[in-house]
């Protein structure tokens, strides 16, 4: 990029996001300089010896101070005591943006703190892996993924094309979302699934017929990819529970009443019923694949060892 977007960028937690965008940041030039703040000194001091940044400290306050733009990287639930700490050093005119899963709670704590003259836009990127800490980022992690943002309608065009020429630049497709609109798909999308993966992850681990020792050794690939989903950054996801908990609740009742229907045909040997639902599933991953959103490579593109001679 000729010229970066932004002056100084900082970074609000330095975890797999944080680090992530510290390192596509640089690569495309989109920023001047980066301010990286986190809680932990021994987590700071790991993203100084990565290189992540060029400004490092304790303060929230310090870091965003004369920064262009602000992306809040830390779990939902500390938004508000985190916007409290930097309300008064934000700049005339900086972008002020976050990465949670959770929009209108994100919203209900950070709106009635920000200044008339900061731009704030609320942003989810749907990327990741099970990985947390500064070591975890990596800079393609935004690459062909979707960064939903969920301005108001008062919102500054330009702030949004510019957050949005941000976003671009660091490889994600970019599009507009009704908060309240976000977070029902999300549950359904995201929140669900990681949900169901630390609920059968669980029971496996609480079975007494089956030992835990079989469980791994005898895990086949759909257990094993179970298990990714539940190794995930556990203090995030329990803020995401109690930050959308309506609409996941909404979307665990309508699971809880299609996995009762699917219990039934099991029940009474309905394959009928069976084959039409794993038919139309089937479809949706065929869907997800021609999207661009996962690789057709067998078993997810995993390298395999050569069977013994």
């Amino acid at each position: 990029m000729a010229e970066p977007l932004f002056d100084r960028l900082a970074l609000i937690g330095i975890g797999l996001i944080g680090s992530s965008l510290a390192q596509v940041a640089r690569r495309e030039g989109l920023v001047r300089e980066i301010a990286i703040s986190t809680r932990s000194e021994k987590t700071l001091e790991r993203a100084r010896e990565l290189g992540l940044g060029d400004v490092y400290t304790l303060d929230p306050a310090e870091a965003v101070a004369d920064a262009d733009l602000v992306v809040l990287c830390i779990p939902v639930g500390a938004c508000e005591a985190t916007m409290q700490t930097i309300a008064d050093s934000l700049k005339p005119g900086a972008i002020l943006t976050d990465v949670g899963s959770v929009k209108m709670s994100v919203i209900d704590q950070i709106a009635p703190h920000v200044p008339d003259t900061v731009h704030f836009i609320p942003g989810h990127p749907i990327a990741g892996t099970e990985h947390s800490g500064p070591d975890a980022g990596f800079p393609d992690l935004f690459q062909n993924r979707w960064c939903i943002l969920t301005p108001d309608k008062s919102t500054s065009r330009d702030a949004i094309d510019r957050l949005t020429a941000f976003w671009r630049g660091c490889g994600s497709d970019v599009d507009t979302m009704e908060p309240g609109r976000h977070d029902l798909v999300l549950a359904i999308t995201s929140h669900l699934p990681q949900l169901i993966s630390y609920n059968i992850v669980g029971t496996a681990d609480d079975l007494e017929t089956v030992t835990k020792s079989e469980v791994i050794k005898y895990s086949a690939g759909g257990f094993r990819d179970f298990t990714r989903l539940a190794a995930s950054d556990p203090t995030m996801w329990r803020d995401v529970c109690l930050h959308n908990k309506d609409a996941i609740l909404e979307m665990l009742a309508r699971f809880s009443e299609d996995l009762s229907a699917m219990q039934r045909a099991i029940r009474w040997g309905d394959a009928g019923a069976l084959f039409d639902l794993f038919s139309r599933t089937r479809s949706i991953r065929k869907s997800i694949i021609e999207a661009g959103q996962e690789t057709p490579a067998p078993d997810f593109g995993r390298p395999h060892k050569k069977g013994r001679d």
